[in-house]
């Protein structure tokens, strides 16, 4: 090899380092967590990147509500998403970690129910007979559709839900069963949402829950049904979620930041972002957009660095968008 091929095989190194160096380099903003939060910070992050030229990086990560805050309180985020109010046993972690946090709600979800397209039996659910099949108790015994209904047929029934790390099973099993994470075991798991839609969406006798953005996304592939909650069969929807009457189950979806991490102008200027765009890109992939006023309260908060919880999950089922920002501040 020639003295010039080789100057030149070592010019391409020299440049190769610093390429990779630059990228390296580059600010980025971590996030992970809810799987039903990941559509709007995923439109969101994709919006900023595309703002930004690319000068900044944005993950996102889908590790489940308690996932998300485990990395969090190991501050190896930067942001958590959430499907439900951090729990008291994350808040005292994060005390003990030195974590200051702001708690931001971003948009709200009706959590759906679902069935095989195929289902032609399910008008709708009551409260109690959903109850009824996700209790611990149910687990290995309520197998059979007309065990929960006695004019339903005799089908095989066959239970898709989200893990134990999801905000989604925490949310589902505190008003539906009536504690966190009480629910039986014999059902397909997973903190991915896309899994769930794919069980549901290839079995007649399927039952299953998950965010709303996902049923919208899918809707060509599975069922939605109506529950009753003691007035009547309600469909989630943006007027029964903001009039309260698709209750327990609407709930407030969250980004947690941390306060140190907003010293840092990408993080700074990225929520600042996700607070201006959230409410168009909320409505284009399936959830609820706050009211003007409440992301001005949200917009305030962050000016302010109010750190700190207002939400408790027990006190979320059927609250009303006004509603939100009601309560003390709990640091």
């Amino acid at each position: 090899m020639t003295l010039k091929n080789l100057r030149w095989l070592a010019s391409i190194g020299v440049a190769t380092t610093l390429v990779s160096s630059a990228l390296a380099e580059k600010p980025t903003v971590k996030i992970d967590g809810s799987s039903t939060v990941y559509p709007l910070t995923e439109a969101v992050a994709e919006e900023f990147q595309k703002a930004k030229q690319g000068s900044i990086n944005v993950t996102v990560g889908i590790s489940g509500t308690g996932g998300g805050f485990k990395k969090f309180l190991r501050k190896e985020t930067d942001i958590s998403d959430a499907s439900r109010p951090i729990l008291q046993q994350e808040f005292d972690e994060a005390r003990r970690q030195g974590i200051k946090f702001i708690e931001l709600p971003v948009a709200f979800d009706a959590l759906s129910v679902v069935v095989h397209p195929d289902n032609t039996w399910v008008d709708h659910l009551t409260t109690s007979e959903l109850r009824l099949i996700w209790a611990p108790e149910a687990q290995g015994k309520i197998t059979n559709w007309k065990q929960v209904r006695s004019t339903f047929p005799d089908q095989p029934l066959s239970l898709f839900g989200p893990g134990s790390d999801s905000g989604t099973f925490d949310y589902f099993t505190e008003v539906i069963v009536g504690k966190p994470k009480a629910s039986r075991g014999d059902y397909m798991a997973s903190e991915d949402d896309n899994v769930l839609v794919q069980g549901v969406s290839k079995d007649k006798g399927a039952l299953g829950y998950f965010g709303y953005a996902y049923y919208v996304e899918n809707r060509n592939r599975i069922k939605l049904v109506p529950i009753d909650a003691g007035k009547g069969p309600i469909e989630p929807s943006e007027d029964t979620v903001h009039n309260g009457t698709y209750s327990p189950l609407s709930r407030p979806l969250f980004i947690y930041v941390n306060a140190e991490s907003l010293n840092r102008p990408e993080v700074a200027e990225f929520v600042e972002f996700y607070l201006d765009r959230i409410a168009e890109l909320a409505k284009e992939v399936g959830y609820v957009p706050l009211p003007k006023d409440a992301y001005e309260k949200a917009k305030q908060r962050l000016k302010k660095r109010e750190t700190g919880t207002i939400f408790h999950m027990h006190s979320e089922a059927g609250v009303t968008i006004e509603q939100l920002f009601q309560g003390q501040l709990h640091n």
